[in-house]
């Protein structure tokens, strides 16, 4: 990278941010990415003069679900914030952030922003009337009291929550709910949950390597993970062990940024990374290269795998189903089978599909097999919830008094279920959240009377928009928490203001690295905005003024009194802090071992790692980690619609900010498969299947296979894009054992594409 280019990223990065200079800082990113690599690594980050006198500094936290959970340092004067950048205290963070991070100053200033509680006359009319706190809360309260008179329970009230905001204290939403009485809840995940169990199975628990224990891995496969997207902050390990001498493999049906960054680029045959992984496997057993000695004392059924792998996989065989030469399987096989400590990165998006649970667990035996589980540099990295040992005091709330509810098997689970083991007499009654529309349009006795809707954008993110626009026409009231006016406010009756991150008292831990950051209230909130534990609060003070003991909710809160409640003595002794005030001097790292499973005492039946599991096999799976086929095509072109760099989920692309450089929606096409179709670059077409069609630009580009169709999930403010016109609710094979609900096969869909 040439110095003058260096300068330039410096220079923006660490300035005061306004719209000019967050321009600046892409314009500088754009310009770095050209060079392999140079991006990616951290840049020093610092406020430059102009800014400097009478600036306050706060600590806050990015709370989206992403990998990186960054620590963020916010300045503000005379209460206005003028710039963030990365906490330097976290090595992860390491005082750089995204190009979506920096557009954090735009959120709570944006004109687009709900800035008021607001009524719409006529659902879908855009008809909005501002109104008052109080007249919308004794709208909704009222409606709470009249579907428990009807019914007996709230069941008819119904939670649709997710990823919105991870801050601890958001769990707040579902103890609300359960202040409320017994309601129904849409549990499950979209995003990983296949994984989850795979890994259970396996391991015990989903429980992965610290991030930045990467640079002691002498051989990294990234297996359909893009970090140089979607976890920057991982990249500069990557690199660091690329500089060190280890080789990086990318496995990916689409040449990503990532892929661009490493020695080895797979193509992978898309659904079919289980043939792969058992043929590199047979491959490692043919040779001798297994670890003899950690799979006779550490794991279970070995042997069992050995005689399956020699019974009916060949290195043949996974070329065929993979598009991956035999030759080029053999060789990795045995760098990676040699190469100690070797880790493998499982992306999310490979366990996307109805033989994603399968399709882990064929990787998971891989590295098992050799030996590089428990170990540093070592690994099968998914993820994991170590940290996540908080109180809950926010989310335990009481149910009111002679409150009936939902006589099941069991409650609802999530990836991010806290609840611990309390049987009481009733539960809250579980929907599918990855059969949101379904599940509204078929529930009954009661039906969802009331849709309350937060941390969420479901229109935008869920799947089969068109059975979702029905189900939303179905509910007597859905009421949103936003901050901005979605496609799922646009389908709601009331819509309350909640507040940013800048403007409410949390606290942030990762799925993926050990980091844990305080997210201090930096600013007033803005206009009429309340955090949800606020809304909460003020609801449950106008349910008891409506009808005395109809919610259990606290009425008089302290925000800041509540994040302390959050904190514990394990918690404290985890991350070696007395008391949650001094993440005010900045995020603190959990004292944990760098590598997962380092006592190679496993959460398994058996205590031991098992490539054998009958507790997979008693849940309707195959005991051992066999090949499961993919999704049969219903049409032409196989249909991938991962996350874009410009946003996570629907979140970020809707900025202003961020429309300077992705304006629009495009999906992409290999010249091949538009050749076959009369179809040119930036022609207009209709990409259509069984369920929807999309209309959009196309670009050609050989990054995505012939097979291919692709465009990037996201929700743009003055474009009626929606990728989930396309994309249908088919189950993946696994995610009910630990979050209560299978996931979505997101990437097994199909489609064809034409001119339009």
């Amino acid at each position: 990278m040439n110095h003058s280019a260096v300068d330039q990223a410096q220079k923006a990065i660490g300035c005061a941010m306004s719209r000019r200079k967050f321009l600046g800082c892409l314009a500088a990113s754009g310009l770095l990415a050209a060079f392999p690599g140079a991006l990616l690594r951290p840049l020093e980050a610092r406020a430059q003069g102009g800014f400097q006198e009478g600036l306050e500094m706060f600590r806050n936290a990015c709370p989206r679900n992403c990998y990186d959970t960054c620590s963020i340092k916010t300045f503000v004067k005379d209460g206005v914030i003028q710039y963030i950048e990365g906490a330097p205290e976290s090595t992860f963070t390491d005082g750089g952030l995204c190009v979506k991070g920096y557009a954090y100053t735009r959120r709570p200033y944006s004109p687009d922003r709900v800035k008021y509680p607001m009524i719409q006359s006529g659902r879908g009319s855009g008809n909005w009337k501002r109104i008052s706190w109080d007249e919308a809360l004794d709208v909704i309260a009222k409606k709470f009291i009249e579907i428990n008179e009807k019914d007996g329970s709230m069941l008819g009230l119904a939670l649709s929550k997710y990823s919105g905001n991870f801050g601890i204290t958001n769990y707040g939403v579902e103890g609300m709910m359960t202040s409320l009485g017994y309601t129904s809840r849409f549990v499950g995940t979209p995003c990983w949950p296949a994984g989850i169990d795979a890994q259970n199975y396996d391991l015990g628990d989903m429980w992965c390597n610290d991030p930045e224990d990467l640079v002691n891995a002498r051989y990294i496969i990234l297996w359909g993970a893009n970090p140089a997207w979607n976890s920057v902050h991982s990249m500069k390990y990557i690199l660091e062990a690329q500089d060190r001498g280890a080789k990086v493999v990318c496995i990916d049906p689409v040449f990503t940024q990532t892929a661009a960054k490493a020695d080895v680029y797979w193509e992978v045959e898309t659904s079919m990374d289980g043939a792969l992984a058992l043929g590199m496997a047979r491959h490692i057993l043919d040779r001798e290269l297994h670890d003899r000695e950690w799979v006779r004392n550490n794991s279970l059924g070995f042997e069992d795998f050995a005689d399956y792998l020699r019974r009916e996989v060949t290195v043949d065989w996974a070329a065929e189903q993979s598009g991956i030469p035999a030759e080029q399987i053999t060789r990795v096989a045995e760098e990676f089978a040699t190469a100690k400590p070797a880790s493998i990165w499982i992306g999310y998006g490979m366990q996307r599909h109805v033989n994603g649970g399968a399709s882990v667990r064929s990787v998971d035996a891989l590295v098992a097999m050799t030996g590089n589980v428990g170990k540093a540099g070592g690994g099968a990295r998914y993820g994991h919830l170590r940290t996540w040992g908080f109180n809950y005091h926010a989310l335990l709330q009481k149910r009111p008094e002679g409150a009936v509810g939902f006589l099941g098997t069991g409650g609802p689970m999530g990836d991010f279920d806290f609840t611990g083991d309390v049987q009481d007499e009733y539960t809250d009654r579980p929907l599918n959240m990855n059969k949101t529309a379904e599940e509204i349009l078929t529930a009954d006795d009661p039906p969802v009377r009331v849709l309350w809707v937060s941390c969420k954008n479901p229109l935008s993110q869920d799947f089969d928009r068109n059975k979702m626009v029905r189900a939303f026409q179905k509910p007597e009231l859905i009421v949103s928490v936003e901050q901005y006016f979605t496609e799922t406010v646009a389908l709601s009756d009331i819509v309350l203001p909640v507040t940013t991150l800048f403007e409410e008292w949390t606290v942030n831990v990762s799925y993926w690295h050990y980091w844990m950051s305080i997210n201090e209230q930096a600013i007033k909130p803005m206009y009429e905005t309340k955090s949800n534990i606020e809304i909460a609060a003020a609801l449950s003070k106008r349910m008891n003024e409506l009808q005395p003991g109809s919610c259990t909710f606290p009425t008089d809160i302290d925000t800041k009194d509540w994040l302390a409640r959050e904190f514990n003595q394990g918690i404290y002794d985890l991350f070696g802090i007395s008391s949650w005030e001094e993440l005010k001097n900045g995020p603190v790292k959990a004292k944990m071992h760098p590598a997962s499973w380092h006592d190679l005492q496993f959460g398994t039946p058996s205590g031991k790692y098992e490539f054998r599991s009958e507790l997979c096999a008693e849940h309707g799976h195959q005991a051992l980690p066999k090949f499961k086929e993919g999704r049969k095509p219903y049409d032409k072109l196989r249909l991938l619609t991962p996350h874009t760099k410009f946003g996570i989920h629907s979140q970020f692309v809707n900025i202003d900010w961020m429309e300077e450089f992705n304006p629009e929606p495009f999906c992409y096409l290999n010249p091949k498969a538009a050749s076959e179709r009369g179809i040119k670059d930036g022609d207009q077409v209709r990409v259509f299947n069984k369920i929807g069609e999309v209309r959009l630009e196309v670009k050609l580009t050989e990054v995505v296979p012939p097979d291919v169709v692709m465009m990037y999930t996201a929700w743009f403010r003055n474009n009626p894009y929606n990728c989930q016109n396309l994309v249908d609710d088919e189950a993946s094979d696994m995610g009910a054992y630990k979050t209560g609900m299978p996931g979505v096969a997101i990437h097994g869909q199909f489609c064809d594409v034409a001119r339009a």
